[in-house]
């Protein structure tokens, strides 16, 4: 998903612009066709790209949801030292109504999707650029359950520019402290499976806390 945002952002592609297709991904990637499937999904969910079938079809930058334009356009001032600090406090304080939605709008697909999401995550406490972005991936999917349009544009625009920023390079973590991390996102997605609005928000400040 990284690899697709990076190359339009780096080729300078716009709304309607040509990515490339499932093959193309899987050649310059080098990973499985299920992952390259996974990938293109949650960027269709995110609204960042429009697949179209047929001869010269394939992936292709999408219009920019006024929704998720919204949650970009708080982050305007980027050359403010606290521009990154701010973007975090807000989004903190959107988390515990992002869980309490999941938790009562999450039907047994979103459950499945969580569950490999985690799964994943686990596979690679070893791996810090992947764990993360795993993490990302798994902060986007559960407020793709969301009911709440505004909401979920709000949160993944703040998650956006934060995550951006922390993956490019990546600070080296101790395996006590991805296990801990893994450990606290393990408790919300458990919570919002169980459909516990109120364990839910409770895990949401304890992922908070413990960031």
């Amino acid at each position: 998903m990284l690899y697709v945002e990076d190359a339009i952002e780096k080729r300078g592609l716009r709304p309607g612009d040509r990515i490339g297709t499932r093959a193309d991904l899987r050649e310059q990637t080098g990973v499985a066709r299920a992952t390259v499937i996974e990938a293109i999904r949650l960027l269709q969910e995110r609204r960042r790209v429009v697949v179209r079938p047929g001869p010269g079809g394939g992936l292709f930058v999408a219009a920019t949801d006024p929704v998720v334009r919204l949650g970009r356009t708080l982050l305007t001032v980027h050359g403010e030292p606290s521009t990154v600090a701010e973007a975090i406090e807000v989004r903190e304080q959107l988390e515990p109504l992002v869980a309490v939605h999941a938790a009562q709008h999450r039907s047994a697909k979103d459950g499945r999707e969580l569950k490999s999401l985690i799964a994943a995550m686990k596979k690679n406490l070893d791996d810090v650029p992947r764990f993360l972005s795993l993490n990302w991936d798994l902060h986007v999917r559960i407020a793709a359950i969301s009911p709440n349009a505004v909401l979920r544009g709000t949160y993944v625009g703040l998650y956006e520019f934060v995550n951006h920023v922390s993956l490019v390079n990546p600070q080296p973590r101790d395996s006590d402290y991805l296990t801990q991390r893994l450990e606290v996102h393990s408790d919300l997605v458990d919570a919002i499976l169980a459909g516990d609005a109120s364990a839910a928000r409770q895990a949401a400040h304890a992922h908070r806390h413990s960031s």
